[in-house]
């Protein structure tokens, strides 16, 4: 039959979607773009925010516009903790829990042949198996992404993750070894390492983030490695030390901060305060000088007063990173933070969002000006043909445009950053002989 998916939220949902997407196609059905005729849809949502959930119906209701016979699936987060909501959708057969999305294409059958809605949401416990993912769309050959942790142990007050998700839960080493080698056997240039707590990777052989990160580099992969997501908690001193010699993960660091005033960050019952993220981020560019380091932070979040908001303005602006990714708080239903006082008013929240986004704009076009000049691997992932370049990133996640022919090859090519060019740097070729060739992927598809 016709299959049909769409993802709703974060990188690792997109990985479980493309997981299952390559289950349905080894069972023979055929993959085709959401929106366009199918059998069958599979929406995979998320509910990190209101929105996502909004989003979610009218996802549904643009994939029955095309395909108003299809039967609809509905997993993920929000399916896991608004399974009734979801059901009440007009259109939808079928509600998938967290732990049995990846079974989709096995369900598929009695899905498609059940006269009434179905309700497969099974409770999330330390029973709940890890489900492996990775996505692989062998026609792009540039990134591929691997779950290698689920799931979350910790309760910040904001968040839905650990009801949505369960326990943490990990791929062990070994099969995260297998899994590698598949990605170098597909022809991957990179591949990003992520999971919903990565730092809190540990296996039931007593192996740790460090181990993981041993093995990964031990392995000497025809590829690089990006990690994912990691809180600043999880970051020891000898992380770091390894990150700084290694020749196979790049430096690239994503360490959510969410508050840089200490009241609030106890409000959010994070596991640091301001003095220990600094301590960290410090640590990393005084190791590692020319790392990007990305910060998520949150907006408005209950109690958050204008001093509030200028304390988190104030440490970012002293603090070394690249970007930002910025969050306007949304109440979340069932989180104890919708159960405190003080509640922010929306535009106060968007204003302050705003500012933190005009700062992260500045402050990427800075990071991307100390670059100018110097030699680094850019990996061509887009073409805009409009303009002839390439588009796509260094190892330290700059924005690069490069002139060429569509007909180029997506690998990895050693090139000197020259100007800036728009939200981007333009960059130049330093010869032919500077193209890293794919040898080793190539002798292991061979």
């Amino acid at each position: 039959m016709r299959v049909a998916l769409t993802t709703l939220g974060c990188k690792l949902n997109a990985t479980e979607t493309s997981a299952i997407e390559r289950r349905f196609a080894a069972m023979g059905h055929d993959i085709v773009e959401y929106g366009q005729p199918a059998d069958l849809l599979v929406v995979n949502t998320c509910t990190v925010t209101e929105a996502a959930d909004v989003e979610c119906r009218k996802v549904v209701r643009k994939g029955l516009r095309a395909a108003p016979e299809a039967r609809v699936v509905v997993t993920g987060c929000y399916a896991q903790l608004k399974p009734d909501a979801v059901l009440s959708i007009d259109g939808v057969s079928a509600v998938v829990g967290t732990a049995s999305k990846i079974s989709i294409p096995e369900l598929a059958d009695t899905i498609m042949q059940s006269p009434v809605p179905l309700r497969m949401v099974p409770p999330l416990n330390g029973q709940t198996l890890f489900a492996p993912a990775r996505s692989s769309r062998v026609n792009t050959r540039t990134r591929a992404f691997l779950k290698v942790q689920d799931g979350c142990d910790y309760s910040c007050s904001f968040c839905t993750i650990p009801k949505a998700r369960g326990p943490s839960r990990v791929m062990t080493l070994s099969d995260v070894r297998q899994e590698l080698t598949a990605i170098a056997r597909e022809g991957f240039h990179e591949c990003v390492v992520s999971g919903i707590n990565l730092g809190e990777y540990a296996d039931a052989g007593g192996s740790h983030m460090i181990d993981l990160l041993h093995m990964i580099e031990a392995m000497d992969l025809p590829y690089r490695v990006r990690l994912g997501s990691i809180e600043p908690n999880t970051i020891s001193d000898g992380i770091i030390e390894f990150l700084a010699s290694s020749r196979t993960i790049v430096p690239h660091f994503h360490i959510p901060l969410q508050s840089g005033s200490d009241e609030i960050l106890r409000r959010m019952r994070r596991r640091y305060n301001s003095t220990m993220y600094r301590s960290v981020v410090e640590k990393i560019i005084g190791r590692i000088p020319d790392a990007a380091v990305g910060i998520d932070v949150i907006t408005g979040f209950p109690g958050e007063t204008d001093h509030h908001a200028r304390q988190t303005e104030q440490f970012l602006a002293d603090l070394p990173w690249a970007y930002l990714h910025v969050f306007t708080y949304s109440e979340r239903a069932d989180t104890d933070a919708t159960l405190m006082g003080g509640s922010v008013d929306v535009a106060t929240r968007r204003e302050r969002t705003r500012r933190l986004r005009q700062m992260s704009q500045q402050r990427t076009i800075e990071f991307h000006r100390a670059n100018i000049g110097l030699v680094r691997t850019f990996l061509p992932e887009g073409y805009e043909a409009e303009y002839g370049c390439w588009t796509g990133w260094t190892e330290n996640h700059v924005a690069v445009r490069l002139p060429g022919e569509p007909e180029m090859q997506k690998r990895p090519i050693r090139v000197r950053l020259v100007c800036e060019d728009g939200a981007a740097l333009r960059a130049e070729v330093l010869d032919e002989t500077s193209i890293e060739q794919p040898s080793l992927a190539e002798q292991v598809k061979t």
